[in-house]
């Protein structure tokens, strides 16, 4: 097993490129400058299965979402309905024993709580330990559709280092590696 940690983040929206892969980039990128291997999947362009093997292989994800209507998309949606626990005659379970972290994107600060429901079935569905607090970014952080501000940026370069960190201490623990989801 390399010692590298391996992230992937996994945008949720229905269109490529924008702020939430900006969101997501950033996060990567700060992963990437504390020693991970980075990837990036953006399911307007991918295939849910494509996403799902990606996380199965990887020690942590960021997940990626606009929120829409004080919720994260459908695309998100479908990607965690489809993923299995490994309870109940499941063979896989591809987010037990991995660290996580969210990066919700918004027209303003009004949904930032949106970030809660997705930790919650992360940590307690899936038994994924999750990174705290998310990173919710409204379109004042950014200095346009594709580029982080100067703050935003350095919030994303902290997440990023913090996942890897969360990563490694997953990995080092049997305990936290071999949770199981609540029910």
């Amino acid at each position: 097993m390399s010692d590298a940690v391996k992230v992937v983040g996994i945008v949720a929206s229905p269109s490529e490129g924008g702020r939430t892969t900006a969101a997501v980039a950033g996060i990567l990128a700060g992963a990437t400058k504390a020693g991970a291997e980075t990837r990036i999947i953006e399911l307007a362009s991918a295939e849910r299965s494509v996403a799902i093997e990606a996380i199965d292989s990887a020690d942590a994800v960021v997940f990626g979402s606009p929120v829409y209507r004080a919720t994260y998309s459908a695309q998100l949606k479908d990607v965690l309905e489809n993923t299995q626990r490994g309870l109940h005659g499941e063979t896989t379970a591809p987010l037990r024993g991995k660290a996580a972290a969210i990066a919700f994107t918004g027209a303003s600060a009004h949904h930032f709580l949106s970030t809660d429901s997705a930790r919650a079935i992360l940590a307690s569905f899936f038994a994924t330990q999750v990174l705290s607090p998310a990173l919710y970014l409204e379109h004042k952080d950014f200095q346009d559709r594709e580029t982080l501000g100067e703050i935003a940026t350095g919030w994303a370069d902290q997440h990023g280092a913090a996942l890897v960190d969360l990563a490694r201490a997953v990995r080092a623990s049997a305990a936290l590696s071999t949770l199981d989801p609540l029910v």
